[in-house]
C-alpha cells in the first residue's frame, strides 16, 4: 500500500533499555509507515519520560539507546525527520500555552 500523500509521526519513550516489546510494538510499525509514506517524522519523547526516568544520565543514555537502535533497524535519516523533543524548545513552550486555555474536562477525553 502506499501513502505517500499521508504524513507519519510517531514517537517512543525512551524508559529504558530497548526490548522485543519495542520492537514488534512501536519501532517495526513505524519503521513500516515510514517507508511507505510521503513524509515521515520520528522523534525520542525525552519530555513524556521525564516523571519515570528522574537521573538525567539515564534518561540520556536510554535517548541514545533508542536512537541507535531506530538507526540500526533501518531507519533512513536522509528520508525521515527524526529527533529529540527537548532538542526543539518550541514544543515545550506550545505545551505550556495550550495547557493554560485547555479545560480540564477536554483534558480528561484526551489520550495523552
Amino acid at each position: 500500500m502506499n501513502i505517500n500523500n499521508k504524513v507519519v509521526l510517531t514517537g517512543i519513550k525512551p524508559t529504558g533499555i530497548p526490548h522485543l516489546g519495542n520492537y514488534v510494538g512501536a519501532i517495526k510499525p513505524a519503521l513500516a509507515m515510514a517507508q511507505d509514506a510521503g513524509k515521515s517524522i520520528m522523534f525520542i519523547a525525552d519530555y513524556h519520560a521525564i516523571n519515570s526516568i528522574r537521573n538525567p544520565e539515564i534518561l540520556k543514555t536510554s535517548s541514545r539507546e533508542i536512537a541507535a537502535t531506530f538507526i540500526a533497524l533501518g531507519l533512513d535519516p536522509e528520508k525521515t525527520v527524526f529527533y529529540r523533543q527537548s532538542d526543539v524548545p518550541e514544543i515545550f513552550e506550545l505545551t505550556i500555552a495550550l495547557a493554560a486555555v485547555t479545560s480540564k474536562g477536554m483534558m480528561n477525553r484526551a489520550h495523552a
